[in-house]
């Protein structure tokens, strides 16, 4: 889904290296949430992009439409969709969220 990328980020972190191709956690917010109908799943992909792209044919063209309009983090950071996955990360799918006061 090469339309939701917005940044680009090189991390040097040394965390504890999990499997790749396996699972990666999956996160949905607000407006994504309620289109899939679950606020957290698990997800094969060996890379965001492919997270994304499972999400995507799990829960259909309503989530495909809001993808533009959403953030992609990946534990907590804005990543490329080429970003390497493993069964220790979090893929998060964050939609604009509006609000005020009266």
């Amino acid at each position: 889904m090469p339309g939701w990328r917005r940044v680009s980020l090189v991390t040097d972190d040394e965390g504890t290296a999990g499997t790749l191709g396996d699972v990666a956690s999956l996160r949905l917010f607000a407006r994504a949430r309620e289109i899939a109908g679950t606020g957290a799943t698990e997800v094969s992909g060996a890379t965001v992009d492919e997270v994304v792209a499972e999400a995507v044919r799990r829960f259909g063209p309503d989530f495909a439409e809001l993808l533009p309009s959403c953030r992609i983090w990946l534990n907590g950071e804005a990543v490329s969709g080429s970003t390497v996955v493993t069964d220790k990360d979090e893929v998060a799918v964050l939609p604009p969220v509006s609000g005020g006061c009266r």
